[in-house]
């Protein structure tokens, strides 16, 4: 009778195992976040809050150019005119909304506290006002809550840090743009130029 019961139970044990493992096999792949996807635009619009798309910029030439959506909570970056880069943000809740207009980085600093809010850490800092706005490393969720900064995803905040020079342009805007094609034509680039991933 045990013998009979612990068989049935290895049994009932494999059986399941192969169902896992043949419902993993079957599953479809997760889209590609980094490393160049196959369709940036669509990997781009698909980003969940947190997430974001890092294709580098080894082949692209050019300035850096960082474009905030605050409509669709999304910064964009090119290279001249190829997409390097697009993540989700956390801009300004309400009472303390993000300004919008065009920028230029005026500091960078890895490893910035805040001198308005109690030392918050505030990693990666590049700052884009003298009054306390800046793109820089925190906490992403589906809304806006910070107090007026971009919060970008670390490991996005970290790449930008290392692409980005002094004087780098960065354009703020209320548009809700979920595409880099929204968002090329937006930023005011050759949009003659394809959206592609630099390899």
């Amino acid at each position: 009778m045990r013998k009979t019961l612990l068989s049935r139970r290895s049994r009932r044990s494999i059986s399941f195992k192969s169902l896992i493992l043949a419902m993993a096999l079957a599953a479809p792949a997760a889209p590609a976040l980094a490393g160049g996807p196959a369709d940036p635009s669509a990997a781009a619009a698909a980003l969940t809050p947190g997430r974001h798309l890092w294709i580098g910029d080894e082949a692209a030439e050019g300035p850096v150019t960082i474009l905030v959506s605050l409509g669709a909570q999304r910064a964009f970056v090119w290279r001249g005119t190829t997409l390097i880069g697009v993540s989700t943000v956390s801009s300004g809740a309400p009472g303390h909304e993000t300004p919008t207009g065009t920028f230029n980085i005026l500091e960078k600093d890895k490893d910035h506290k805040s001198n308005l809010y109690e030392d918050a850490p505030m990693p990666f800092m590049q700052r884009l006002t003298w009054d306390g706005v800046a793109l820089h490393a925190g906490k992403v969720g589906a809304e806006p809550a910070s107090h007026g900064c971009v919060r970008l995803p670390i490991a996005f905040a970290r790449k930008l840090f290392d692409v980005t020079d002094l004087g780098a342009t960065v354009t703020i805007t209320d548009d809700v743009l979920s595409t880099p094609e929204e968002a090329l034509a937006a930023a005011g680039l050759d949009t003659g130029t394809e959206v592609a991933a630099a390899q």
